[in-house]
């Protein structure tokens, strides 16, 4: 089954400690590319989180945001830096001088003055780890399951192509013999016309015909563009890990026929068949940018 590289997912806990919501975005990207959004107080599981991600997902722009509530009634420790508190007092007690205001008697006074206090809470996030992995691993599942369901859409989208594809190449067929047949009766009014009064050997006049006839015929680019519709059907078959390089791979040899086709086929209605097929291919190249 193919996986899309477009898809959301997200999950969501709570426990009386803690609170972890977890989104996870992803767009298609021809590499990987995984972006954080969440509070500096996790940066310690990012590692163990990205191991995570990387098990799930191999190509895309993936951006992760991890909303996280503390709810925990943290032990505090109200530190007093001393020597800020003098300098304060004597900055003061100066200013008294000079004003000739009284000097403040009240701590309370100083202990208003910025950093004299310092509250240091702990930051120990016990327990935390299993919670916020097992919320990504969640919101994986959910991403994975929006870009399975998106990769069988495009799936079946290229069947459809492919059958169409499959239909030109038909008709491209059954108009090859007409091409050729065709071209040899122009070459040899024109060589008749051409060598009329001339004593030149009909044997050498056939094998000439003949040889610019096989360069019209595009049987072998036919049986070619057939094998790689048959690849194509199979990796959509069998698909069970990123397929979305090889499918490219096989969609520009499709194409590299196609165009082959079209310059041996001297024809208007070959021409025609050309066209339409290379759009279809061209959808073909926009699905598959998007296939994992």
């Amino acid at each position: 089954m193919l996986n899309s590289m477009t898809g959301f997912g997200s999950a969501l806990a709570e426990t009386d400690a803690y609170k972890v919501s977890i989104e996870v975005r992803s767009v298609n990207q021809r590499f990987f590319e995984l972006n954080f959004r969440m509070g500096h107080q996790l940066a310690a599981y990012e590692a163990a989180m990205r191991k995570e991600i990387h098990a799930a997902l191999s190509r895309g722009k993936v951006d992760v945001t991890v909303s996280f509530i503390d709810r925990r009634e943290q032990a505090a420790n109200v530190t007093l830096d001393e020597n800020l508190a003098l300098s304060y007092q004597q900055a003061l007690n100066r200013m008294s001088d000079v004003l000739r205001l009284p000097r403040p008697d009240d701590v309370t006074a100083i202990a208003a003055f910025p950093d004299i206090l310092r509250i240091e809470r702990a930051q120990e996030l016990e327990g935390l780890e299993p919670m916020l992995l097992h919320v990504l691993r969640e919101a994986l599942v959910s991403l994975t399951a929006m870009r399975r369901e998106e990769g069988a859409n495009i799936e079946r989208d290229f069947l459809a192509r492919l059958d169409v594809l499959a239909h030109f190449t038909d008709s491209l067929e059954a108009l090859a013999p007409e091409i050729v047949q065709a071209y040899r009766t122009r070459i040899k009014e024109f060589l008749d016309e051409l060598l009329a009064e001339q004593d030149i050997d009909d044997t050498r006049i056939v094998q000439e015909m003949a040889l610019f006839a096989d360069k019209v015929n595009y049987t072998e680019e036919v049986v070619r563009l057939r094998s790689h519709f048959q690849q194509f059907r199979s990796m959509l078959r069998h698909a069970k890990a990123p397929v979305g390089r090889k499918l490219d791979f096989l969609i520009q040899e499709i194409n590299r026929e196609a165009n082959t086709i079209g310059s041996k086929a001297n024809s208007t209605q070959a021409a025609r068949y050309i066209v339409d097929m290379k759009g279809e291919i061209e959808k073909l190249r926009e699905q598959v940018q998007n296939i994992e």
